[in-house]
């Protein structure tokens, strides 16, 4: 079993990467680090800001976005306020995936991903993890699902979170992200070269772990020995 691995999840919107990686990382005793969240809050720091989302270089050494771990769960920084609670709306996802086609943001985003891992057995989920983050990862996954498929699981988390939220609208914001995501120039999002294709459409969440954990233990990850 390696002492120290690495897993990095890619894929688009409502693939499952954060609910798979979150899975894995507690199954395995690794680190989990969401990196899209990262990206959200510098969305949110824009638009709070007044700075318009496509243009947002000026602010790419402006704003302080740290990471932090309570009680097991990663909580992110703004400028020193925790704004975990503040970034899952449609409105902070499109300014996401806006601020992420910024050559200057990304560089700043990844290389605070690689300091956090540095050392670490990490499970990191994203949509440049295995391409560019993290390109030596143990095991490279890139999880996927049919547009339908995502926009059917993001409406539903959005409505158990008492927002509204119409599908249609939803499916039409997955398309456009999903295109913006793959064409921008700044590590688009691609599989690596190296990663295991898996569409999970039809598999669930359990299927899904089950799966990835079976490519883990291929690699020489495992779970560690109870007691």
């Amino acid at each position: 079993m390696s002492k120290i691995f690495s897993i990095a999840i890619d894929g688009p919107a409502g693939s499952g990467k954060s609910t798979m990686a979150k899975a894995l990382a507690r199954a395995l005793h690794a680190m989990y680090l969401d990196t899209g969240a990262m990206y959200r809050t510098f969305g949110l720091a824009s638009l709070r800001a007044g700075v318009d989302t496509h243009d947002c270089a000026k602010l790419a050494d402006q704003v302080d976005i740290s990471v932090e771990f309570i009680n097991g769960e990663q909580h992110i920084f703004l400028n020193g306020v925790d704004v975990t609670g503040d970034i899952r709306t449609p409105e902070v996802s499109a300014a996401a995936s806006d601020v992420s086609t910024c050559p200057e943001v990304r560089a700043r985003m990844v290389a605070l991903q690689r300091q956090i891992a540095q050392g670490h057995s990490v499970v990191m989920d994203g949509r440049d993890i295995g391409t560019h983050v993290l390109p030596d990862a143990t095991l490279k996954v890139f999880l996927t699902a049919s547009p339908e498929v995502r926009a059917k699981r993001r409406h539903l988390e959005m409505k158990e979170k008492g927002q509204d939220a119409d599908f249609d609208a939803v499916l039409q914001d997955m398309i456009a992200r999903d295109l913006q995501d793959t064409q921008r120039a700044a590590s688009p999002l691609r599989p690596a070269e190296d990663a295991v294709l898996l569409d999970n459409s039809g598999l669930g969440i359990d299927g899904t772990i089950d799966y990835i954990m079976r490519l883990a233990a291929e690699r020489g990850i495992a779970a560690p020995a109870e007691g």
